[in-house]
């Protein structure tokens, strides 16, 4: 298996990525918890597949996934893009400092001079604070004279990263705020088959946190969009799917009005959207994020080889017809599921 994925553009970075990008999270699992042995397998299988872009965070298994990331890619040195985050988690009094420690500590672990992408992990709302999974980043500190974007752009001018970006968790008139900034390249957004509202006005019965379409407002103005929780935390994929290195337990679904074994129930009732090469909801997962032409890439967090394939699979698939694009709007409409 060689060359199956596709690349898109990056927005105005104008990095080529692949369709399908290496989640290194927890919820696959895989570079936090699987064997040297087992890491080294997957990305080489990712990258004989053309995936070419792996995303990271501090957070994740407390440094391990950057730690193991870096060793896998020293050990095999493939041509590829590194995404990090910071996740600031309130401590505000020195952002520039705080910043600057987490991003050396992530090139020491990853064992680079720079990183691609370096991201604001936290959610941003008005004022900050209490947020939809803890704490909050409010938009001053993140726009401001001093805040995360001044000292992003300082760390780009020196070298220590090439793009930056946020991720987009937070209150939507907030998030739509710093998209309008220009002062991000990049964005991380939740799209999936349970709450689409980040690529699709929604109808009037859907009860999800509502993203108003961010993806398109993000696209239009030049950014790069990446997909995050495209199996909703895994619960699109369900049991089955939790397989290997993912985590034993569940985490938080990161946004309001849902919760992972609501979503998991719902997510049975996808089942419609299945035939063909489209054999699992993972795979229809995949698919269905990669039709919006605004989405530059779609995070997988596997956690083994063999989802590794899956995300090929279903690259290569068709779209959605228009019959069943018609019963998945019947399915975001119905506030009974």
């Amino acid at each position: 298996m060689e060359d199956i994925v596709i690349y898109r553009t990056l927005g105005k970075t104008g990095l080529m990525v692949s369709e399908v990008g290496f989640g290194c999270g927890n919820v696959g699992g895989l570079m936090v918890r699987g064997s040297f042995e087992a890491q080294v397998r997957a990305v080489e299988k990712a990258i004989h597949s053309g995936i070419n872009y792996f995303d990271t965070a501090p957070s994740y298994g407390d440094g391990l996934s950057e730690s193991n990331l870096g060793k896998v890619l020293t050990e095999i040195k493939p041509k590829v893009f590194v995404a990090t985050k910071i996740h600031l988690r309130g401590a505000l009094n020195d952002i520039s400092g705080n910043v600057r420690r987490s991003l050396e500590s992530s090139l020491k672990r990853l064992d680079r001079d720079y990183v691609d992408v370096f991201q604001l992990h936290d959610g941003i709302t008005e004022r900050g604070g209490g947020g939809l999974s803890g704490e909050t980043i409010g938009i001053y500190d993140v726009l401001g004279k001093g805040g995360v974007a001044d000292v992003f752009d300082d760390l780009r001018s020196e070298g220590l990263v090439r793009f930056t970006g946020f991720t987009g968790n937070g209150d939507t008139e907030t998030l739509h705020s710093v998209v309008k900034s220009r002062r991000f390249e990049v964005i991380q957004t939740f799209y999936n088959l349970l709450n689409p509202s980040a690529g699709m006005e929604m109808p009037d019965g859907f009860r999800g946190h509502n993203f108003r379409q961010i993806i398109d407002r993000a696209a239009g103005h030049g950014m790069g969009v990446v997909v995050i929780r495209v199996m909703a935390a895994g619960a699109i994929g369900g049991p089955i799917a939790r397989q290997g290195y993912a985590s034993p337990t569940i985490g938080s679904s990161m946004v309001t009005d849902s919760g992972y074994f609501s979503d998991e129930e719902r997510a049975l009732k996808l089942d419609f959207l299945l035939g063909g090469d489209l054999s699992t909801r993972p795979k229809a997962a995949v698919r269905f994020a990669l039709m919006h032409t605004g989405v530059s890439t779609t995070l997988v967090g596997f956690s083994g080889e063999d989802q590794i394939q899956e995300a090929a699979v279903a690259v290569d698939a068709n779209p959605f017809s228009t019959e069943l694009m018609v019963q998945l709007h019947e399915f975001w409409n119905d506030t009974s599921v």
